[in-house]
């Protein structure tokens, strides 16, 4: 007996920039995917997701009502049915080949022709292409593993991984195992996916985690290299247990942080004993390289 394909929905708001966390992290919270988009024209942010119609209606009314109380905008959401097969095709005009740095090259699966000369190559399945490149928070943290790639860092975790292309671009530059967790059981097992589709699920160990407590983190701490690119301000409030579990010459990446955020969750962090070693600014989003002095 044939399933029956499930109907999907696009839905959207659109908000000024001071409003575009708060908002993305409501979407989050009931969407399978989310992705923003900038109205150069007038500087605002379009936050899209796509979930099935019908579920979970209530949290996603209950975290907009908390995305309007924390960011003071009220934004009304709008709705497409969508065709799942069109929502795919489209993933995949939407996901063109990234270059990233000097070094990266990110594209979904999809794509046929060659890849770039000279960069590594990181799949990314497009039918689910969150953390695909395109956002500028990806792009921070990749363009600062290379600059720290020298050291050569040992015990790597990637906290927050979604897709996983931060950890499997550590694995397979770094040739070194990679911790990759995650809130949502569906980001890990993307992960895994991805990091198999890259020739390193050996490498790349995907867990289901809530932050610093887990076994699993506090076991292979003291960690050499850390990706937290999430938000800024569970960022600032992890910034003590992050202290405590890095090595005393280690590396972190914090991202997710628009412009106006750095100062807040800097703050937070030198008052842990960690402090800025350089930034990666890619608009209006930053990405912070911290570590011991």
């Amino acid at each position: 007996m044939r399933s029956t394909p499930k109907t999907l929905e696009r839905v959207w708001v659109t908000v000024p920039e001071h409003a575009l966390e708060a908002w993305e992290a409501a979407f989050e919270s009931a969407c399978d995917t989310v992705g923003f988009f900038r109205d150069h024209a007038t500087g605002d942010w379009q936050v899209e997701g796509i979930r099935e119609v019908g579920t979970d209606e209530t949290t996603l009314t209950a975290a907009t009502a908390l995305a309007q109380a924390i960011s003071g905008v009220s934004a009304p959401i709008q709705r497409e049915l969508l065709e799942q097969e069109g929502w795919v095709e489209r993933s995949y005009a939407a996901f063109p080949e990234q270059l990233i740095g000097r070094r990266f090259a990110v594209r979904g699966s999809h794509i046929e022709k060659p890849s770039a000369s000279g960069r590594m190559t990181l799949l990314l399945d497009a039918g689910m292409a969150f953390g695909s490149g395109e956002h500028g928070s990806t792009r921070g943290c990749l363009i600062a593993l290379e600059r720290i790639a020298s050291r050569r860092p040992k015990r790597v975790l990637d906290l927050g991984t979604g897709s996983g292309i931060l950890a499997i671009a550590a694995a397979r530059m770094l040739r070194r195992r990679v911790l990759a967790t995650d809130i949502e059981p569906w980001s890990v097992r993307l992960a895994r996916r991805n990091a198999r589709l890259n020739g390193v699920g050996h490498l790349v160990t995907a867990r289901l985690a809530d932050g610093w407590q887990n076994p699993a983190l506090q076991r292979g701490a003291p960690y050499d290299l850390v990706f937290a690119n999430i938000l800024a301000r569970p960022l600032a409030l992890m910034a003590k247990d992050l202290a405590i579990h890095v090595a005393a010459r280690g590396v972190v990446i914090l991202s997710g942080l628009l412009f106006t955020q750095v100062q807040a969750v800097m703050v937070a962090h030198r008052q842990c004993g960690l402090w800025l070693l350089f930034r990666v600014d890619q608009h209006p989003w930053t990405t912070l390289v911290i570590g011991r002095p």
